[in-house]
Parts: structure tokens; sequence; C-alpha cells
């Protein structure tokens, strides 16, 4: 989405917070370059699908100007530890600059409504165009190429729900802790942390798989390929702890 005006300007980077990626966080947002900031969590299955784009526009624009900031802001209790962030960031590989907002003091200056949530601002700092959770990705591109002054076919939708016209079903509320019941969604994830085994749906066979948990993060349970009416049952082995279960959009 367009900003309304030209005259909005990007918060400063509290000098204070640590980064991940970078020796000078300053050498990295030098003026007179389009800036795309990203607020993030590792934790947050949304953030996660939208990743992909956002790591493919740093490879295709940064040769061309475009600096991207990664601000790591936590929504669940594991990914608040800063050497949990470091370790995701190396995980993930992402390449970009991250800075860990672990007390959501920028969230705050850019007054966020939640995540992912990007940001876009043109040479002078000033803000351009901004999207709050997934989709958007070739409105996005494009705005990016208006900046840099680059023209090419903007990146091909990762998913049948990423299409720009995709009629999406309304999914399926996250829920608290393991959830077990009756759900709508295009997939199911959960947000996970310790080590060991979750069960989904009774297992191996018949729709069901097991999941090994070795970090703290969002984990595919399910992916449907388009909305779908299930039932969910998910059973957490011995050292595993579930913080969540979360529903993405699926086409209808």
């Amino acid at each position: 989405m367009r900003a309304p005006v030209d005259t909005i300007a990007a918060p400063l980077f509290p000098t204070r917070l640590p980064w991940v990626n970078v020796e000078r966080p300053q050498a990295s947002i030098q003026r007179d370059r389009p800036l795309l900031v990203e607020f993030w969590d590792f934790c947050r299955p949304n953030s996660l699908r939208t990743l992909p784009y956002v790591k493919a526009w740093h490879e295709r624009y940064e040769p061309a100007g475009l600096r991207v900031v990664g601000v790591h802001c936590p929504g669940f209790e594991p990914s608040r530890e800063e050497s949990a962030v470091r370790e995701a960031v190396a995980r993930l590989e992402i390449p970009y600059p991250v800075l860990i907002d672990s007390e959501l003091e920028l969230w705050r200056d850019y007054e966020n409504e939640g995540w992912p949530a990007r940001y876009l601002f043109d040479g002078r700092a000033r803000l351009f165009d901004y999207h709050y959770g997934e989709g958007a990705y070739a409105e996005t591109e494009l705005a990016i190429q208006e900046l840099v002054g680059v023209e090419r076919e903007p990146i091909a939708p990762l998913r049948p729900e990423d299409a720009p016209g995709a009629r999406l079903r309304r999914q399926s509320a996250d829920q608290p802790g393991a959830y077990c019941g009756p759900y709508e969604a295009g997939g199911v994830w959960a947000v996970l942390d310790g080590a060991g085994t979750v069960r989904v749906n009774g297992g191996t066979g018949a729709g069901g798989r097991e999941v090994q948990v070795a970090h703290p993060g969002a984990y595919q349970l399910l992916d449907h390929g388009r909305h779908t009416e299930g039932v969910l049952e998910l059973e957490r082995g011995p050292g595993v702890r579930c913080h969540a279960t979360c529903f993405t959009p699926g086409v209808g």
C-alpha cells in the first residue's frame, strides 16, 4: 500500500540494540538508498512464509541499491532470547542485517500492528510503501523496482494462496497450547520448544505424521494445499512444549 503522504520519516534504529550479520550497523543504513524494514518473529508461521520473498528481494535488488533490514520482535517466549534469535538467523540462512528488538522498542516507535510487517522507504528515508501480514508480494516488489530503477518480472508466487487475486477462505483462529479439535485452514503449524517428538493425528500413515523438534520455532504440521476442514489431534512427547497452534489460509 502506498504511503498516504511523502513526509513520514523512518524512525531511527536504537543504537544500543544488538545486531546480527553486520559489524558496523550504521554502515548498513546509508542515506540516498531505499530501505526495506521487515518486522518478523521466527516463531510466527506468517513470518516464515514471508521470509523467502524478503530474502529474494535482497538478492535481486541489493546490487541496485536496496538495503534490507530485518527487525526481530518476539511474540512468544522462545523467541525472546538473543542467542535463540542469532541461531534462528543462521539456521534460516538470512543474509541481510537483523536488529534484535526483544523489548519491542523500535516496534513502538513504528506503532507497528503485527507480524509480519514491512515498510519501504525511499532514498530520503521517507515512507513509500507498506504492508501488514502476508500477501501483496508483487506490489511490494514493483514498488522496490520503482525506487531502484529496475524492471523485471516479479518473483512467481510460491504458493497458490500468494497469487494475485487468489480467493482465500478465512482460517480458524490460532489457539494457545496444543490444540485438539475441528479446524478450517490451508495449513496447520505449532510453536514448539524443547527436544523430542510431536505426533499429529496419530502419527505416521493415514494422514498423520511425526514431527521432530530440535530447536525453538514454528513447525509446519500439515499442508493441505487449499482450504480444508479437518480434525486435529496433537500429542506432545516428553521434552516438548507447545506454545500455540496456528492456522494459515488456503485457497477456497
